[in-house]
């Protein structure tokens, strides 16, 4: 028989439940339960004690209430189906303290972290509170019931923060393809508009040059007629003068 994993929860010894199956027959054979044998060698313990019908009643309805809340665990071997139930026995003071000695060094031996998020801690702990409900409910199975129901609400609200933090890891990856996207679009858009830029700056110097030239051209044609009109006024002076010279002989009587 290959055990299963070792646990903090204390759990009775594994018996072995075979099912035959009668060919002849189509309904199956009932369930047999085998209990594991203890070994040949050492001394041979010595008969139970005859228990009253009341504490048969208590420690059956004691497993009962352990196995509903703890389900037992099972494991196939070679065909054949293991089961091993949670412990009914009433611990002391001392289980207690080798409870608390085992996981210490069950998080030495696994190398747990101490802070932070560790699947391998929370496992452990886990196993731990599981153990401490089974000792409850051996003594009070009210009590046991009510530590069940903060387990099962600190496992919603761990497994609702879990889920909150994989829809905010999608969350933050779609948004950052987005924006890988959407910079890449920038980008394009940027170089688009820097190309324009050059564009107009081009045509802007074009519009410049071309300014320039008109105002160069305008200068100098005005410059051109400037002188034509001055030249012009000279000549229209120095007709004037001699016109009037002439008209001044004309005028003037004859000696």
């Amino acid at each position: 028989m290959i055990p299963p994993a070792e646990s903090l929860l204390k759990y009775d010894n594994p018996v072995l439940v075979s099912k035959k199956t009668d060919r002849k027959s189509p309904k199956a054979r009932p369930l047999k339960v085998l209990p594991q044998q203890p070994p040949l060698s050492g001394p041979v313990p010595p008969p139970p004690k005859p228990r009253s019908p009341a504490a048969d009643a208590n420690r059956q309805q004691t497993e009962e209430i352990l196995n509903s809340l703890l389900p037992p665990r099972e494991w196939a071997e070679e065909g054949q189906l293991w089961v091993q139930q949670v412990s009914s026995t009433p611990c002391t003071r001392t289980d207690v303290v080798q409870l608390q000695g085992q996981l210490d060094g069950l998080l030495q031996q696994r190398q747990a972290r101490e802070t932070g998020i560790c699947p391998v801690r929370r496992e452990l702990y886990s196993q731990c509170f599981d153990e401490l409900i089974r000792q409850v409910t051996i003594n009070c199975a009210e009590r046991g019931m009510l530590l069940l129901r903060v387990r099962n609400e600190i496992r919603m609200t761990v497994a609702a923060y879990q889920t909150l933090y994989e829809s905010s890891m999608a969350f933050g990856v779609r948004k950052a393809l987005q924006a890988e996207q959407g910079k890449a679009d920038m980008e394009t858009r940027i170089s688009d508009l820097e190309m324009e830029k050059q564009d107009l700056e081009r045509q802007v110097n074009e519009q410049k040059a071309k300014c320039e030239a008109v105002e160069k051209r305008e200068m100098e044609r005005r410059q051109t007629e400037e002188r034509k009109h001055s030249e012009e006024i000279q000549f229209l002076k120095r007709t004037n003068q001699q016109l009037k010279a002439q008209l001044e002989g004309t005028i003037a009587p004859k000696k």
